[in-house]
Formats: structure tokens, sequence, C-alpha cells
């Protein structure tokens, strides 16, 4: 369901954590 672990690199690019940069609590879907 999930595309990318909250604490694998963020899909953006931006070389942070995903929970830490998209992933923050507004642009997650799942969890």
């Amino acid at each position: 369901a999930g595309k990318v672990g909250r604490n694998d690199p963020c899909p953006c690019g931006s070389g942070k954590k995903f929970k830490n940069c998209c992933g923050r609590s507004s642009n997650v879907t799942n969890g």
C-alpha cells in the first residue's frame, strides 16, 4: 500500500527521510 517507508529516502529527491519531507503528516495517505 505504501510506496515508500517513512524512514526511507523521500522520492522527491531531497535526500531527507520521507517522514521528514513529503510524508510529514499532511501529504501522506497511508499512515
